[in-house]
């Protein structure tokens, strides 16, 4: 049986249509999910709602993280600013794939704009399921993270 995670996930008002999407998927995969907003389409500011998710896995409330807006690059760029997070902008499930097993990313940005839907839910599940390889990865984590 797969693994589940206890997650936090939160979107801009970009990003929000694939975080409601993403939610029900991920809940009926089995996953626990804290939704941290937004909760509707009208423009907001992305880090008021993406920080929250970051610092709560920093904090170890949640095992893993996911931000959503149009591009998914400012939501990255929020979430890296939080020690002890590492999130990528995922677009395929191959990067999806890089980012687990060579970065041990604890956090995955999508953009709403960049991708269907289709692609939005298979690049979550392969990024949920790649576990970190460690070996040579491991002193690169150590270097990003000032270990």
């Amino acid at each position: 049986m797969p693994r589940t995670y206890s997650i936090a996930i939160g979107s801009d008002h970009a990003g929000f249509r694939y975080k409601e999407l993403l939610k029900g998927v991920l809940l009926a995969d089995g996953h626990s999910v804290r939704d941290l907003g937004t909760d509707s389409e009208a423009p907001c500011d992305y880090p008021d709602f993406i920080r929250p998710v970051a610092e709560a896995v920093a904090r170890g409330e949640f095992e893993r993280g996911i931000v959503l807006g149009g591009s998914g690059n400012g939501e990255a760029i929020v979430a890296n600013r939080v020690r002890g997070v590492r999130c990528g902008v995922c677009w395929t499930e191959q990067v999806a794939i890089w980012n687990r097993a060579h970065n041990d990313a604890n956090c995955l940005s999508i953009g709403q704009r960049t991708i269907t839907e289709e692609e939005a839910v298979k690049i979550t599940r392969t990024w949920l399921s790649t576990e970190f390889e460690g070996g040579r990865h491991l002193a690169r984590i150590r270097k990003i993270d000032g270990v």
